[in-house]
């Protein structure tokens, strides 16, 4: 078992949950390219210290939400955050922003991005101070997002270093720093959020698992890596891949736990023989889906990865992040995935 105390099939969420419309405007965030700089525009409240309390009350209730629905490693919801990336990518030395960059995004579209100026540190801790928070209140193992090196490289106009490879060793060891000060903050996983793998997945053959073993590399707890086609709200319309196409080759790094999302993509759990050490963090909720999956729907996805790969190694999880769903349908959706990983818990073990 990853983390010692858990049930066979322990279930947590990607990273993100639903932001309260009192706290962020939605609408906006829909509207609009997941930014890769700061956009404080779209926070409803515009006092510092208010939203900082206003945030901590956001966590509350992700966590509240989560535990309710049965889930077993609970994360803060990323309520702090406008985008998964930004606030770690926009707080490290070496970053400027006005004027931003440029890149393309996923979509294809160039999106404003932090600008590598200088050489990339993290002088001082950034989430940790949350960390805390989320452990002191959870009552129950917790797990912290950060973005992993080889997106930040993708999501950055590198004005500094002669290339993306020495760049994304620069940020790993920015990622090493940060995750040692969020494990002794007392998070018992931390994530690397690694989309860029799959869009870029030649790029990444030449440099990514270096960087990663890097990030990882002595940090002093369990580490995990969610690796994805995106978010179904940002890709819209577009059809997802049955298999990706940088996989395998995360069974080289030194993470512990691989996020995959099999619901919406359809993917053939086959490819789970690709990790053979690894934990994997399967996901079964399709957030492309605006109905509910019932528990019996959950349950038959994750017994279509059984014959693939032990059940002591499996975590069930939604495939992506879940901000741009609303809260209702994310807590119905989290309700049904802990049911349905009871379901074959019990034709497993005997028991809940």
């Amino acid at each position: 078992m990853v983390l010692p105390g858990l049930p066979l099939l322990p279930t947590t969420i990607v990273g993100s949950y639903p932001q309260p419309d009192w706290l962020i405007d939605r609408e906006g965030l829909k509207s609009r390219l997941p930014p890769r700089v700061r956009a404080q525009e779209l926070w409803r409240i515009k006092d510092p210290q208010q939203l900082a309390d206003a945030q901590e009350a956001a966590t509350l209730v992700a966590v509240s939400d989560q535990k309710l629905a049965g889930i077993h490693i609970v994360g803060d919801g990323e309520m702090r955050r406008e985008s998964y990336s930004n606030r770690l990518a926009t707080s490290l030395a070496g970053i400027e922003t006005d004027p931003p960059g440029q890149a393309m995004d996923r979509t294809g579209k160039m999106n404003p991005v932090p600008r590598v100026a200088g050489p990339i540190r993290r002088t001082s801790p950034i989430e940790s101070q949350d960390a805390a928070f989320l452990k002191a209140r959870a009552g129950c193992p917790v797990k912290i997002t950060i973005p992993g090196p080889f997106t930040m490289t993708q999501q950055a106009q590198n004005d500094h270093y002669p290339d993306m490879a020495a760049l994304a060793l620069d940020y790993a060891d920015a990622v090493n720093a940060e995750a040692r000060d969020l494990f002794a903050a007392g998070v018992d996983i931390v994530q690397l959020d690694e989309p860029y793998l799959q869009a870029k997945a030649d790029e990444a053959r030449s440099f990514a698992i270096e960087a990663i073993n890097r990030a990882v590399k002595g940090v002093g707890g369990v580490t995990a890596l969610h690796i994805c086609f995106g978010y179904a709200h940002v890709h819209q319309g577009a059809s997802k891949p049955g298999g990706y196409a940088f996989l395998e080759e995360l069974e080289d790094s030194h993470i512990d736990i691989i996020s995959i999302e099999a619901a919406q993509p359809r993917l053939d759990p086959s490819i789970l023989r690709e990790l053979p050490t690894k934990h994997i963090m399967y996901g079964v909720i399709d957030l492309n889906d605006p109905d509910v999956e019932t528990p019996e729907v959950v349950a038959d996805r994750i017994r279509q990865a059984l014959p693939y790969i032990d059940a002591e190694r499996l975590l069930i999880a939604p495939d992506c992040g879940m901000k741009y769903i609303s809260r209702e349908t994310a807590f119905g959706k989290l309700k049904a995935m802990a049911d349905g990983a009871a379901i074959v818990r019990r034709e497993l073990t005997g028991s809940d």
